[in-house]
Parts: structure tokens; C-alpha cells; sequence
């Protein structure tokens, strides 16, 4: 449905902001792309919307190269962080607007209108101004009018950064349900792991100007391309701490395990990693016990976030609501299976299923 092809984006400044990336969105797919400020996802949206030029690269939609397509001939509707509204004009004249500059039929158009006000619950707004809405009336305006052009592909750059917190978790449901209703391409720019880990079929992870990984939410949580990925994705982020690994033996401080299906590795540095979810209060035989020392408790409610330090690093757990005090020192478990292992470049080192290490050995 679309592709990217080596695409390079770099300022007038010198600033490259996107750095050879390939990619493929197949049709219906919903592909949310996330990251740091400054990571690129902007620029490849606004790439794929025609709104920058691309300095490399190719972009196919369909089976047309639209690069050098103007963007009002690219069949793209795109839905912006600041809504872009018309202040002048009534809902209805907002989500006419472009079918109008297209010269569609004014009986059409009004089929279509009312159509996605149905939808989007928004029947009663149309003789109202913009500003006589609220944040969330206006970014279902703002969805209308991208979905009455019934584009091959939507664009949402950060729709809701600017809505409350229980007003966006409310909206991302609803783009969830509408984007399955209309079954349409959709790319989703956020910097907020939550909306990319809910909303998205595919999260491609952006970091400088580089995918550090493309695969379902699931795959960038459980298995995460490097310790980029692992820190961003998650909160809180992944607890990090330096290691030695010979033969299967890892060992960190005063701690040893024995992890069988990384004996394939010979003396060197990692880094170990572990989701605070994963490090338990309650002890399992197939548990390693490591003690931290505890700085700070932040209460959630039914859960609470122990900050301290293991083996001389920082460290988070997310237990149950305890009264531990605050100069404790706790014993955690972790089970063996939800050890991470990183390179010394942070890339992620893939266990080797025991099978394999036999037909070695």
C-alpha cells in the first residue's frame, strides 16, 4: 500500500533528520511511528503528506510513485495537532470545504457530511462555529474532514497531544474502533508509548533519523531490538545492569545464572535487562533473588513504584501496595525467562534455542 525507499530528508541547515529509511505499510494497516523529539517522525509523515520534500529516496502509495506529486494530488488526508480549522466557518463548511475545491456534488457532499457526523457523533455541532467547541469536539471536526475525502491514506501527526489525559485515553479509543470501522491506511506520529502500544498494529521505533525496529506491540515490548528500544518502550523503562557472560554464566555484583540458552557465548560484556514489572516480591523456585536497597516508594494506588539500587545501579520494581520502609533493603525475584541481553553496542543478543545448541555440540 505505501513504501519508502531510502528516504532522506535533510534541512537547509545541514540537519539530517531522516537517514535511509525503508518501509512498508500494507492496505488497512494502522502503523503508529514513535520516538524522541527530534527522532524524524515528523519529517517522514510530513514527507509522506508532500508538505516537505524529500532530499532521497522514493515514496510509493498504490502503485504510484508520489514524490513528485503535488500533496493535494496525492489522495492523502491528514489530521494535525493543532486541528487546523477554519475559524470563520461552521463544522458543516469545514468538512465541505475540500469536497467543494474537488467539485463534487453538493448532494454527495451532504450525503458524506452527514455520514461521518453520525459517526463521530457530531450532528448537533454543524451549524457551530470551532470556537464554540471543546478540545475533543474539535479533533472529531478535524477526523471528520480527512474521513468525508475517503483518502487512501490518513496522517495523524500527534492528533492528541493537546487534550486532557482522560479525554485522550477516551479519543484514542475511538480512533482505534473508527480505523477498523473504515478499514483505511492509517500512519500515527506520537512520542507517547502508551497511544503507540494501544493504537498501533506496527510501532516503528525512530531514534536520530533510524528505525531501531519495526514489529507488533508485543515484539517491541517483549523483545526489544536494543536498549533504545527497551528504555523507551515501557514504563517505567527497563531497569539496565553492566554483566560478564561466559559459556551461559552471567554474572553481575555478587550474583550468578546460569542462563542455558545463551552458552553459545563466549567471555564478554552485556548488559542485562529487566521490564520493573518483572521483578517480583514473592519468591519462585525458578526465581533469581537479587537485594536492593530502597531510596524512594511512589504509591500508584493498588501498585507502587520502589525505586533503590541492585548491584550498584539504579533500579525499579512495581510491586503490590506494601508499607516498606524507606531505608529497607528488599529481596526481588526474577524469573530467569524474563532476562534481556544486550551487546556492548546495545543491540540484542537472540537466545539460541536449545535444539540448536545440541546439532552444534
Amino acid at each position: 500500500m505505501l513504501s519508502l525507499k531510502q528516504v532522506v530528508k535533510t534541512y537547509e541547515n545541514g540537519h539530517q533528520a531522516v537517514k535511509g529509511v525503508d518501509l512498508e505499510i500494507d492496505k488497512g494497516e494502522f502503523v503508529v511511528l514513535v520516538g524522541p523529539s527530534g527522532c524524524g517522525k515528523s519529517s517522514i509523515l510530513r514527507s509522506i503528506a508532500g508538505l516537505e520534500t524529500i532530499t532521497q529516496g522514493e515514496i510509493h502509495l498504490g502503485a504510484r510513485r508520489v514524490d513528485k506529486v503535488k500533496p493535494a494530488q496525492r489522495d492523502i488526508a491528514m489530521v494535525f495537532q493543532n486541528y487546523a480549522l477554519y475559524p470563520h466557518m461552521s463544522v458543516y463548511d469545514n468538512l465541505a470545504y475540500g469536497l467543494k475545491n474537488r467539485g463534487i456534488d453538493k448532494k454527495l457532499i451532504q450525503e458524506r457530511i452527514e455520514s461521518v457526523a453520525k459517526t463521530l457523533k457530531i450532528e448537533e455541532y454543524l451549524e457551530r462555529k470551532p470556537a464554540k467547541l471543546s478540545g475533543g469536539q474539535r479533533q472529531r471536526v478535524a477526523m471528520g474532514r480527512a474521513i468525508v475525502r475517503e483518502p487512501q491514506l490518513f496522517l495523524f501527526d500527534e492528533p492528541l497531544s493537546n487534550l486532557d489525559a482522560a479525554l485522550r485515553a477516551h479519543m484514542r479509543l475511538e480512533i482505534k474502533k473508527l480505523q477498523r470501522e473504515l478499514g483505511v491506511t492509517s500512519i500515527y506520529v506520537t512520542h507517547d508509548q502508551v497511544e503507540a502500544m494501544t493504537l498501533a498494529d506496527r510501532i516503528v521505533v525512530l531514534n536520530q533519523g533510524v528505525i531501531e525496529q519495526v514489529g507488533s506491540p508485543s515484539q517491541v515490548y517483549h523483545q526489544p531490538a536494543s536498549t533504545f528500544v527497551a528504555s523507551f518502550i515501557g514504563s517505567p523503562a527497563m531497569n539496565f545492569i553492566p554483566a560478564t557472560i561466559d559459556e551461559g554464566y552471567v554474572e553481575f555484583g555478587s550474583q550468578q545464572i546460569y542462563l542455558a540458552e545463551f552458552s553459545h557465548l563466549k567471555s564478554s560484556k552485556v548488559t542485562l535487562g529487566v521490564r520493573p514489572e518483572h521483578a517480583e516480591v514473592k519468591r519462585d523456585d525458578c526465581n533469581l533473588c537479587v537485594e536492593l536497597t530502597l531510596s524512594v516508594i511512589e504509591t500508584l494506588g493498588a501498585n507502587q513504584l520502589v525505586h533503590g539500587r541492585v548491584a550498584g545501579e539504579q533500579f525499579i520494581a512495581v510491586t503490590p501496595e506494601m508499607g516498606f520502609d524507606d531505608k529497607d533493603k528488599i529481596h526481588l525475584y526474577i524469573n530467569r525467562q524474563n532476562f534481556h541481553l544486550f551487546d556492548e553496542q546495545g543491540n540484542r543478543i537472540a537466545p539460541q534455542p536449545f535444539q540448536q545448541q545440541a546439532e552444534i555440540a
